[in-house]
């Protein structure tokens, strides 16, 4: 017999977390009410898509060198059953110190702060890192690439996993 009930479970995304970030109604109007936003369509996204395949093919190890980086997995598709939630990680990094961090790439500039969507999507992904590779998480990096890859490094800490809401076997739809 086959296990349907995994099909039929609901899973959060980083993008849905963003969305949901950026302004609550998005989540009900594209969910509940099908109203597509029609982002494939927008410069930002389509521009921001293709500085994400450059980077995966351009060599930038500089950045990684400066962090401690070990060894990378580009473009990662990471998912928890055990929080229901999933997404795809530009990077994971193995840092030299024996922790794990996750590195986005923004196609967007540096204004001297670290956005809270960009913060917590960090997080999003470091829970997931951790669960799917059982190494601990203590901090995160974004890569701003219309500021000269400017890298912001971002602390994580067990306060931000726990404002996340996330309840083990219990999905991400508390914050929704």
């Amino acid at each position: 017999m086959i296990d349907t009930s995994v099909n039929e479970r609901v899973f959060v995304t980083a993008s849905l977390l963003l969305e949901y970030l950026f302004c609550p109604r998005f989540i009900y109007f594209m969910n509940c009410l099908c109203i597509k936003q029609n982002e494939g369509k927008r410069f930002k996204v389509l521009k921001g898509r293709a500085v994400h395949e450059d980077r995966q093919e351009e060599n930038i190890d500089y950045l990684r060198k400066r962090i401690g980086c070990i060894e990378k997995k580009v473009g990662v598709y990471l998912a928890s059953g055990e929080y229901h939630i999933k997404g795809i990680v530009d990077e994971v990094l193995t840092l030299s110190d024996g922790t794990m961090a996750p590195l986005d790439y923004k196609y967007a500039e540096y204004k001297g702060t670290v956005f809270k969507n960009h913060h917590y999507q960090a997080v999003f992904y470091g829970l997931l890192i951790k669960e799917n590779f059982g190494k601990d998480v203590n901090r995160g990096f974004i890569c701003y690439t219309r500021s000269r890859n400017h890298l912001e490094e971002i602390a994580i800490t067990g306060a931000d996993f726990d404002n996340l809401q996330v309840d083990k076997g219990k999905p991400l739809l508390s914050m929704f």
